[in-house]
């Protein structure tokens, strides 16, 4: 189950950033993360901390709550 939630969570990751019109490349520079690192987190192969997970709300213009709300639709 646990990792059902960060498959779920990467993909409401690519999706808002899809929407905002932003490459991985981009997002992970405004985050100051690598982009391997990026890539990772959208494919559940690397699990974000809090923190981590708060910066990608702030750079998506969203929040913690809605990136982990799975009947979202972005």
């Amino acid at each position: 189950m646990q990792s059902d939630f960060y498959v779920k969570l990467g993909k409401n990751i690519k999706a808002r950033r899809k929407k905002l019109g932003l490459t991985q490349q981009q997002l992970a520079d405004k985050m100051d993360i690598s982009l391997n690192f990026m890539g990772k987190i959208e494919v559940a192969f690397s699990k974000p901390s809090l923190d981590t997970l708060i910066d990608f709300a702030d750079a998506l213009n969203t929040t913690v709550s809605d990136l982990t709300n799975f009947d979202n639709e972005f």
